[in-house]
């Protein structure tokens, strides 16, 4: 990313004789011990700006219709003259829209070229895709491959059925690891010492009156799937959704994807759901010989 220097801090003065630097305070040597405490200050403090206008990157990913930069400012809780100045730096290169009309900034293509450089480093998008393709023309149904990211699951690469009801998990969609099937089997089959975190961390945040938000109770359903080698999903995350879900195993043994097919409850019940089990431990398999194991 490139973050000029006018939008690094409010508080860095440029150098009046053009040289492009923060300007020394006056009467200190640019090879002093003092000079070089404050260079490495600044330093720092780019550093920080360069993380805040990350953070701002993340908070726009959560805004599907945009948001203002008032209202980003707020989110963020930085300044708005900050919060101004970095979102016209990240325009200039890329990776922020903004719409005039609407006053409001969009992620911006040069994240999606990104999002696709990784999906396609990680063989999701070359190796997955006629994997989850040929699950989806035998269950008419989504199939949604996820990896977990730090509390939640990210949806990398999904395929919709033939329906004209589609899921609304779509590739880079952050998602709840207690309340979802992909989520569930993420967690279950993680190495030991990572699921006991876990399961004493997760935020079980009721998404649906049917979520598991008591700790005890969710250790007791992730204990049953690791028994049974599947997760169930049954309109806690999403009234009116059901999933069913597999894990990716590695050499170890242990998880570094889930693979799960989703449908509404109108359309498959929970045993029509369970019956594609076997389908997507198959597909599973095929996409844990196929895809780097992290």
């Amino acid at each position: 990313m490139s973050v000029n220097q006018a939008t690094m801090a409010d508080d860095v003065q440029e150098d009046p004789a053009g040289g492009g630097g923060p300007a020394a305070a006056p009467g200190v040597r640019g090879d002093s011990p003092t000079a070089a405490k404050g260079a490495g200050r600044k330093s720092a403090e780019r550093t920080d700006m360069v993380g805040k206008a990350l953070g701002l990157l993340v908070l726009l990913g959560d805004e599907p219709r945009g948001a203002s930069a008032a209202e980003i400012s707020r989110r963020a809780e930085l300044p708005f003259s900050t919060t101004y100045r970095l979102l016209g730096s990240l325009a200039r290169d890329g990776f922020v829209d903004y719409e005039p009309d609407g006053r409001r900034y969009h992620l911006g293509l040069r994240i999606f070229q990104l999002g696709q450089r990784v999906s396609n480093h990680h063989g999701f998008a070359g190796a997955a895709m006629p994997v989850l393709r040929r699950v989806t023309e035998r269950t008419g149904e989504a199939t949604i491959l996820s990896v977990r990211d730090g509390h939640h699951h990210l949806t990398v690469n999904k395929v919709d059925g033939p329906q004209m009801f589609r899921v609304t998990s779509d590739p880079g969609h952050l998602g709840s690891l207690s309340a979802t099937a992909v989520g569930k089997a993420l967690v279950a089959f993680a190495e030991d010492a990572e699921r006991e975190k876990l399961l004493a961390e997760l935020p079980l945040e009721p998404l649906t009156e049917k979520s598991i938000s008591d700790r005890d109770a969710f250790r007791r359903e992730i204990d049953q799937v690791r028994r049974q080698g599947y997760a169930v999903m049954d309109e806690e995350n999403e009234i009116g959704m059901r999933a069913v879900a597999v894990p990716l195993l590695n050499s170890q043994g242990h998880v570094f994807a889930s693979l799960a097919t989703a449908a509404p409850v109108f359309r498959m019940t929970l045993d029509e759901l369970k019956a594609h089990v076997s389908l997507l431990q198959d597909a599973a398999a095929e996409l844990a010989a196929r895809l780097p194991q992290r």
